[in-house]
């Protein structure tokens, strides 16, 4: 077999021509990511992509798109980073490869980063035993950010799943959330789907959102007039392809919880949730979740990448942990050595700081009172 031509495709234009086979490759990837279907980034890329560059590493056989390394390039304290292309919201961002190609073709584009004018890189979200990952392995200081728990449905229906992985006590709980809920008044659910129905739906997930976060530090698109315009124009445009899905918890009439995913090759990928916090007590985003995950199951979806941290709920429900990981490193230079150097020893502390913090807060949280009371018991009695 032939050795695939490559090079670079650094403007808007060109880029906008890769759309036919681009999105072929994304399906075909092991873990498939909606954020890197091209329509999404190319809504990113108009949106964010001010003063940056456009590196994405393609290998062509003819006309053919075979393969390709989603990056840009933008600059950080005087260095020219390359990042993949749809910087934080790159979850399981990886290179394209077609399933025709062999695996060496990966290792080739990785290795073709040296080709662009980068001075070290810096990749959020890619998949631990993914394709970049062992490319560059050794060169690359890979740390895991993001638990990212799935839950695999397979072929069973969703109530056999959900009564697998829950007690009997949490099912009436579950039940007892849902009861309290209908007692306030007419509870309904519903799934947006259509580019008419998903425009005021996204409306409703960012009131919602606006009421759950209160002002507080948010560093999400949903918190940010920027954000979500990239939102808006990116939910439209998926809408054509039969990607996005908002799933509404309606009490009489007004939406209370909101839970935004993907479906993609027989997966949903959470991408956000929210629920008005003055219903707090009836937990109506754990309620609007069991049924997102079952309108997912009975549309034929076998698979939930919950993409986000290890909360309680995703603990029971999920099969195992698929970490989503920071690559940091082919710095050129002593100083661009030193600037990624210290970059990664930056996250490492920031993320002990952040378990030392879970930790302290259990002990305060569940085993002083524990303790405490223990102590009370053995204390002994005045007579």
């Amino acid at each position: 077999m032939t050795t695939p031509s490559v090079r670079t495709v650094s403007s808007p234009e060109d880029f906008a021509r890769l759309e036919g086979d681009w999105d072929v490759l994304v399906r075909a990837m092991p873990r498939p990511s909606p954020f890197l279907l091209h329509d999404w980034l190319a809504c990113w890329w108009r949106t964010y992509g001010d003063g940056a560059t456009l590196a994405v590493r393609t290998a062509w056989r003819g006309s053919r798109l075979v393969a390709a390394f989603p990056l840009y390039v933008h600059a950080h304290f005087g260095l020219r980073v390359g990042s993949f292309l749809g910087g934080r919201h790159s979850a399981l961002a990886d290179i394209l490869v077609s399933p025709d190609e062999p695996d060496a073709l990966a290792h080739d584009l990785a290795g073709s980063v040296a080709d662009i004018d980068v001075d070290y890189v810096d990749l959020y979200g890619l998949p631990q035993a993914g394709r970049v990952a062992r490319a560059l392995e050794g060169e690359l200081g890979l740390i895991e950010r993001v638990e990212s728990p799935v839950l695999e449905l397979g072929a069973s229906s969703w109530d056999e799943v959900y009564r697998a992985k829950t007690s009997s006590k949490t099912r009436n709980l579950h039940r007892r959330r849902r009861r309290q809920l209908s007692e306030l008044g007419r509870l309904e659910v519903e799934v947006a789907r259509e580019a008419d129905e998903l425009v005021p739906a996204l409306e409703e997930a960012f009131r919602i959102h606006d009421l759950r976060w209160q002002g507080r530090p948010d560093g999400s698109d949903f918190a940010s007039a920027v954000g979500r315009e990239f939102q808006r124009e990116a939910i439209v445009a998926l809408a054509g392809t039969d990607v996005p899905r908002i799933v509404l918890l309606k009490l009489d009439g007004r939406a209370i919880a909101f839970h935004y995913y993907f479906a993609l090759e027989g997966a949903m990928y959470v991408h956000r949730l929210g629920f008005d916090p003055s219903f707090a007590r009836y937990s109506p985003g754990l309620v609007n979740t069991l049924d997102t995950i079952e309108t997912a199951a009975a549309e034929g979806l076998t698979r939930v990448e919950f993409l986000g941290g290890a909360e309680r709920y995703k603990l029971e429900l999920a099969d195992r942990f698929d970490p989503l990981c920071q690559a940091i490193g082919l710095a050129r230079g002593p100083l661009a050595r030193s600037v990624a150097a210290s970059r990664l020893a930056y996250i490492r502390l920031r993320l002990r700081l952040k378990q030392y913090d879970r930790l302290r807060r259990l002990y305060v949280d569940g085993v002083a009172p524990i303790r405490r009371l223990a102590s009370h018991s053995r204390k002994p009695v005045s007579t």
